[in-house]
């Protein structure tokens, strides 16, 4: 089972690693918000424990944000706070488990596993074009009967596409989505549209990606 871990408190965040580690976890960690989102947009996790006050970006933006990327994966909220309308607003942004400072890593722990064992609370559509499916469940990529393996990032660029087929889409509209950061500069959204193209196009003669030239991208609902 593999665990990110985003605390910017040094102490906090290495009794939670030692301690998950213990537990035979792997576990990565990150000390900013922005980081973490980075990071867990980037690699496949089992669970997510967020800090709630954070550098970069706070816990509630970070969670938030993964939620509209159609990232499921199960999120334990950590703050100092302790109040009513914290808790509502982590619950509201998609957390999954809300645990207060100080806590107990035994406490942590157990509930980490049962945050794992019960899984994502509700498995999204499978999303289709044409031969072309995405399931945001299983983070799979289709095109026909053959698997297309995708990274993170080319995931949720096609599932915001897919989301949006059939219609013109700006590559600022791309990067505030899926970058989360609409101030990059738009060649980001060019190069991986590209990638996308080398895999779900291009082996097999289609065009589903369409360039909409001084605009964005268009995703064909027949699937090129």
């Amino acid at each position: 089972m593999r665990v990110l871990i985003v605390e910017d408190e040094p102490l906090i965040a290495r009794a939670l690693k030692e301690g998950l580690e213990a537990e035979g976890y792997a576990v990565d960690h990150a000390n900013r918000g922005d980081d973490g989102l980075w990071m867990a947009t980037e690699n496949s996790y089992d669970a997510i424990i967020l800090d709630l006050m954070l550098p970069g970006m706070n816990g509630f933006v970070v969670c938030r944000t993964l939620r509209e990327q159609g990232n499921t994966t199960p999120v334990m909220m950590l703050t100092a706070k302790d109040g009513d309308f914290d808790q509502a607003e982590g619950l509201d942004t998609g957390a999954d488990d809300y645990v207060t400072k100080p806590f107990s890593l035994v406490v942590v722990t157990a509930r980490l596993r049962a945050l794992i064992r019960r899984g994502p609370a509700e498995r999204p559509a499978v999303l289709k074009a044409g031969d072309l499916s995405l399931d945001p469940a299983e983070r799979v990529c289709h095109r026909g009967a053959e698997e297309i393996e995708l990274t993170p990032r080319e995931f949720g660029l096609l599932r915001y596409l897919m989301h949006r087929r059939g219609e013109s889409v700006s590559k600022r509209d791309l990067l505030s989505h899926v970058w989360s950061d609409d101030q990059l500069d738009d060649s980001v959204v060019q190069v991986y549209v590209g990638y996308l193209r080398r895999k779900i196009d291009e082996p097999y003669g289609r065009q589903a990606i369409e360039t909409v030239r001084g605009h964005g991208y268009r995703l064909d609902p027949e699937g090129g």
